[in-house]
């Protein structure tokens, strides 16, 4: 029988494609990374799941490639994993990578990549959405057209350890780092 935690990383793996293996024991949200790296062995002795680009991430099978974007937007969930259930989150519509509901509010994390600024015509704001834009530096956020929907913007810089950096900012501190 496979085990609730067990079937939440299927999940997740099915949706998203290979991840880090941080992140899979990040989204587990466990008290200790202990009882996290035991449930990824055992999927991995059941063959249910399998090392990809030498063990730095897990996928459904070996051949599964981990698609970047959609890393980095699991990397800002992650700074809601305590406000956000495990199965209430899920890939979007493009250009949105990521979906999540967050106390009744549901959310769209964009990834835009320098030059891509153009993408962000292509969403279509609903009552109780709002978006986090994860740019490549806060300097690109002037340049955009937002939606008509509340934003914020997140960068995700990685400094060499396991964990990259999330640092979100406003709209409006946006604009004033842009002033600067």
């Amino acid at each position: 029988m496979i085990l609730q935690d067990e079937q939440h990383v299927i999940k997740w793996l099915s949706q998203y494609g290979a991840l880090p293996k941080t992140q899979l024991i990040r989204l587990l949200n466990k008290p200790d990374d202990k009882t996290s790296e035991k449930i990824l062995r055992n999927l991995k002795r059941d063959l249910r799941i399998a090392d990809v680009g030498g063990g730095y991430y897990l996928g459904l099978d070996s051949m599964c490639k981990p698609e970047q974007r959609l890393i980095l937007a699991v990397w800002v969930l992650l700074k809601f994993v305590d406000q956000v259930e495990p199965l209430a989150h899920y890939p979007a519509v493009y250009p949105s990578q990521l979906f999540f509901l967050k106390e009744n509010t549901g959310y769209e994390i964009v990834v835009l990549y320098e030059g891509e600024e153009h993408l962000l015509r292509l969403l279509q704001p609903e009552d109780d959405l709002k978006y986090i834009i994860v740019l490549p530096n806060i300097s690109v956020a002037p340049k955009l057209r937002l939606p008509k929907a509340p934003c914020l913007f997140a960068t995700v810089e990685f400094h060499g350890g396991d964990e990259p950096e999330v640092i979100f900012y406003s709209e409006e501190a946006a604009q004033d780092e842009h002033g600067k």
